[in-house]
């Protein structure tokens, strides 16, 4: 019996349609992925083009080395509550707390290094004790007791407020030491040969990019171990360029300056480490599971009020650097200090992707968050948009933020 292999052969590609046709199958994978990863990238994305935006309307001034080192000045205390915040959050509560603890904190810390002449660097270590306690209290109370944590930290907002108002007697107290100024407003030393630039931050900010890159191979690879989806090779490739350039970007404006500010060292080791933590320590895997389904974390043997009572404590030991820093940033402690702190904390925190209802977000997702409202901050001002719609403009974004969130769920259930 003979066979009609003609029949099987697939027919050629029309001339001039395959690489088209591979081109398009590219683009659509791409696509995919992007939606797929729309979560890590969309901030991004919108963080560049913000940047953009107000590069080209303040003709240049946004993106001036003084500016860019101001821009990391002026919000480093709130992008220090935001990862402190972000826990919280993917662990599925709240804390309104953080602002009126970072006043109190503030509060004594002025009180032991003004009125009793106190060494600030022992100071600052009590100080990180007394946030540590004062957020483990509010923890005892929402794990322990089962008082929803709106109510708990709400409560411990107006104590906290309270209590500074009492310790700074309604008045503002001050200076604090160099040496702590210097933490907060200092910058890097400068070592080497005379190159025109930072040699210090140069050095600094390569050994940034490369380990950004080898992280994101590293965490591609793990993904592909697991059979997870990973976004295509040249998607990827471009991610990786994308974030080198963005990070050379802002090591040479700072290098060209006075160098990176000492808080910023602070805020990379944080970032450095919450992100290991809850990449890779079982007691962030466990943050996650309890903020995305409690019921079968418990069932899986996680000790959910251990796990909410250390994410408590570790916002009030984060709400207690963030007291010290801003202090130390105005040289004075004041009642009305960290006014506002914790919506900032918190819109921070769902702007960069965190969910409402617990088990999604990132540490780097909070700072790229914070710097979306830092950067709205500073362009307004620069551009001269009043302080009335400066609050609209950043009720929308967040607004955007939270119904993006929405959307995307619902596009990934259907």
């Amino acid at each position: 019996m003979s066979t009609d292999v003609t029949a099987k052969t697939p027919a050629g590609a029309p001339p001039g349609k395959s690489g088209s046709a591979a081109d398009d199958g590219l683009l659509k994978l791409m696509m995919e992925g992007m939606r797929r990863n729309m979560r890590q990238y969309g901030m991004l994305i919108a963080l560049g083009l913000i940047v953009a935006l107000f590069a080209v309307w303040t003709n240049g001034d946004l993106i001036l080395p003084r500016n860019v080192s101001n821009l990391v000045l002026q919000n480093s205390y709130i992008l220090i509550l935001a990862i402190g915040m972000m826990l919280v959050i993917i662990a599925g509560h709240i804390d309104l707390s953080v602002g009126s603890l970072t006043a109190f904190v503030g509060s004594i810390a002025a009180v032991l290094m003004v009125n009793h002449d106190m060494a600030w660097p022992l100071a600052v270590v009590l100080c990180l004790v007394l946030g540590a306690a004062a957020g483990a209290m509010q923890g005892f109370f929402i794990a322990y007791l089962g008082i929803p944590s709106f109510i708990v930290t709400l409560a411990g907002m107006l104590l906290f407020r309270g209590l500074t108002e009492i310790f700074l007697k309604g008045q503002t107290l001050g200076p604090f030491p160099d040496g702590l100024q210097k933490v907060s407003n200092g910058f890097l030393p400068e070592v080497g040969p005379n190159t025109n630039y930072h040699n210090l931050t140069l050095l600094l900010g390569f050994g940034l990019i490369a380990f950004v890159v080898i992280q994101e191979v590293r965490d591609r690879r793990r993904q592909q171990e697991f059979s997870l989806d990973v976004p295509p090779v040249k998607l990827f490739l471009l991610k990786l360029v994308a974030l080198s350039a963005a990070l050379l970007t802002v090591t040479m404006l700072l290098a060209s300056y006075k160098g990176a500010p000492v808080v910023l060292l602070i805020l990379g080791v944080l970032v450095v480490g919450f992100g290991y933590v809850m990449r890779n320590v079982v007691i962030g895997r466990h943050v996650y599971a309890i903020g995305g389904n409690l019921p079968a974390a418990k069932l899986s043997g996680v000790k959910d009020k251990k796990v909410t009572f250390l994410v408590f404590l570790n916002m009030g030991m984060m709400a207690a650097l963030a007291g010290l820093v801003f202090a130390a940033r105005f040289n004075a402690a004041s009642p009305k200090a960290g006014l506002n702190f914790e919506l900032e904390a918190i819109a921070a925190s769902f702007i960069g992707g965190a969910s409402m209802s617990g088990g999604v977000g990132t540490v780097l997702g909070a700072i790229i968050g914070g710097l979306v409202l830092g950067v709205l901050n500073n362009g307004m001002n620069l551009v001269g948009v009043g302080t009335d719609w400066q609050q609209v403009i950043k009720g929308l974004v967040l607004l955007a933020a939270v119904g993006f969130d929405v959307w995307n769920k619902r596009k990934v259930g259907s």
